[in-house]
């Protein structure tokens, strides 16, 4: 680590440790450098590194972040910090004094397909005759509640509040938390019990933040109960970046940094390393007709005679013909390699009509950002499957796979198999599989429940070893219920087909 490698503004900012710091970093201006050598300045100057809390926004920023460090701290050093995400810190808070909110240490953390499940039991049990509710809309209102105050509905009796106090009434009794749990029980626990909201202060006396834009109310009151009274918080962020307001992220916490945190050094990061000076001057162009914004300018010592271009185009057919023809001649023009060139998009939506383009001129191509392999429905259905032959009693995954593809069992024998299931305490397959329910249904529904458990039954012997591999198996129990030729109809167009 060499303070000689930064330039003026950066080197400011590493050695300005004592008090409220405000970092305005704009885009490329090597923010994620400062961090790491700000950290090594710490303990070079006898700070010791289980007093410094660095906190990001993700899982791949915080390993970056302290494989950063790592290189340039003796070994083991970077094990004795606490770099982590907001949720990972406040895991640890939890771990430690949950159980002053009546909950114990050994809590569970749903994931998202948890909550759905419980959530969808909720409303077949809760929901009057005709009435509906999406699970995924019932959790998204839920949350949005929680986290900003926005009511979920304005009537106190209304099915998404009633279900909204259910779910937090048996995540309790489950002994477990969501993610929205996370921060908001832990900025609970460190504002409502002094003594350890204390132990957290005294613990970390520097504290970091990165992508401090992006911080919504709730992270902003964990942040100002862990820093003490040496106020010795560092935050960086760009308010020109700041593009999540509609999950809850708070432009006024960067924007006022001030107001929380009064006498704050205000050091700008302009020097860009990234792109040429052509380029930032029309973004400086754009973004200082923002109303509310800190003012910067970004510059660079990369020159450029090659002005940016703004090419109107009247459809997305005729704007990826464009695209492509262009790539296609300056590749050829100036020699360029494939993999020199990039196409970035405002939607994932907006791939098609390129992929169409560069497939019909044999352009090879890879999408970046895409989504995940696992979110792909397809991918969770075949999941669900073998983790119900693994285990029937699994309620959430056996409740996605019951009737897809379509076997007959419908909503109502499903619901019906729901409720038994709690009022028996036990799970939705072995209420299904009793002979009394089955009872209680027509003998067209009582057969196409057992042909379910049946069919469970037989894939569960088969998976103990009929076939030579797993994947093999799993082919040929799709193709037992046709699931390829149902999933290739349910798509909207042949592409997706």
């Amino acid at each position: 680590m060499r303070l000689s490698d930064l330039n003026s503004a950066q080197r400011l900012a590493v050695e300005t440790i004592r008090g409220p710091v405000l970092i305005l970093a704009g885009a490329g201006t090597g923010k994620t450098r400062v961090i790491t050598t700000r950290i090594c300045h710490l303990l070079t100057k006898g700070v010791r590194p289980e007093q410094i809390l660095a906190v990001t926004f993700t899982n791949k920023a915080s390993r970056e972040m302290a494989e950063r460090v790592e290189h340039m701290t003796p070994k083991g050093t970077v094990k004795k910090l606490t770099i982590s995400t907001f949720h990972s810190l406040c895991v640890r808070i939890l771990r430690r004094d949950i159980e002053r909110l009546g909950y114990k240490k050994t809590f569970a953390i749903y994931t998202g397909s948890e909550q759905l499940g419980l959530v969808r039991r909720i409303i077949v049990k809760k929901a009057g005759k005709g009435e509906k509710l999406d699970p995924d809309l019932a959790i998204s209102l839920i949350s949005r509640q929680r986290n900003k105050g926005v009511p979920a509905a304005p009537e106190e009796d209304a099915l998404v509040n009633v279900v909204m106090r259910e779910y937090l009434h048996q995540l309790k009794m489950l002994n477990a938390v969501d993610f929205d749990d996370l921060l908001i029980l832990a900025e609970r626990l460190l504002k409502e019990f002094p003594e350890v909201r204390q132990a957290w202060q005294d613990r970390f006396e520097y504290v970091m933040v990165d992508e401090f834009q992006d911080t919504n109310k709730l992270q902003m009151d964990l942040i100002r109960h862990l820093v003490g009274p040496h106020r010795n918080i560092c935050v960086v962020g760009d308010d020109d970046q700041s593009i999540y307001g509609w999950r809850g992220a708070e432009i006024a916490n960067i924007l006022q940094f001030e107001r929380f945190f009064p006498d704050p050094a205000v050091i700008k990061l302009e020097e860009n390393y990234r792109s040429t000076d052509v380029i930032l001057n029309t973004a400086n162009g754009l973004i200082r007709n923002n109303r509310d914004r800190r003012e910067k300018r970004l510059w660079s010592g990369k020159k450029s005679a090659e002005p940016v271009r703004l090419i109107s185009m009247p459809g997305e057919q005729e704007e990826a013909d464009f695209v492509v023809e262009d790539l296609m001649v300056t590749k050829e023009r100036e020699n360029l390699k494939h993999d020199d060139f990039a196409i970035l998009f405002r939607t994932n939506s907006q791939t098609r009509v390129f992929e169409e383009g560069m497939r019909k001129n044999k352009i090879p191509y890879r999408i970046i950002g895409g989504r995940s392999f696992f979110d792909r429905r397809e991918v969770k259905d075949v999941l669900a499957y073998l983790a119900v032959l693994v285990n029937p009693d699994d309620d959430i995954n056996l409740l996605r796979i019951v009737n897809t593809p379509p076997r007959g069992l419908s909503d109502t024998i499903v619901e019906q198999a729901t409720l038994m299931s709690q009022e028996r305490k036990e799970s939705v397959f072995k209420s299904l599989a009793s002979e009394d329910f089955q009872a209680t249904l027509s003998k067209r529904g009582a057969g196409a429940v057992q042909e379910f458990t049946a069919f469970v039954a037989k894939w569960q012997d088969a998976m103990a070893g009929e076939y030579p591999t797993m994947s093999e198996m799993a082919m040929a129990m799709l193709e037992s219920i046709e699931y390829l030729p149902w999933l290739r109809r349910a798509c909207k167009d042949e592409e997706e087909a």
